[in-house]
């Protein structure tokens, strides 16, 4: 068995790339994409040279991936997420049904996307379980809720 790889090498080389792609799918950052292409040219190589060239190929093709193409890539895909808004900053303006009642001067708890907040109410009178509200402000994990 340990012939057949070193003697088929590529067929490593193509595996972690593949590996390297699929585990890029779940990450999005064009990290582990810089990987996969080290191994791409590892592979490439593969049939002409011997370990340690294969491996000084994955490590130089791989450091120039991260340092040279990753930050043009970043910025060139991302070029208009400056302004997104992650995590609760993006609760801002969504709308959820009240999961239990929220006291007027009190707190409830409001579903939003699968998740359930802490909320208080903008109003002076109970929020009763099913209203739709809207989210217009955030504090720590406490939102501030209105009705629609």
């Amino acid at each position: 068995m340990i012939e057949y790889l070193t003697a088929n090498m590529w067929q490593v080389w193509a595996v972690v790339a593949v590996l390297g792609l699929i585990l890029e799918l779940s990450s999005g950052d064009f990290f582990i994409i810089c990987f996969a292409i080290g191994a791409c040219g590892a592979a490439i190589v593969s049939p002409f040279a011997n370990i340690y060239v294969q491996l000084a190929v994955f490590i130089i093709a791989t450091s120039l991936s991260i340092f040279q193409i990753r930050p043009f890539a970043l910025r060139y895909l991302h070029k208009a997420d400056e302004d997104r808004l992650s995590n609760a900053e993006a609760l801002l303006g969504q709308h959820g049904v009240v999961s239990e009642t929220i006291k007027a001067g009190g707190y409830g708890r409001v579903a939003i996307g699968g998740d359930d907040w802490k909320a208080v109410s903008t109003e002076d009178s109970d929020i009763p379980v099913g209203t739709r509200v809207l989210v217009v402000g955030r504090e720590s994990i406490i939102i501030t809720v209105k009705r629609v």
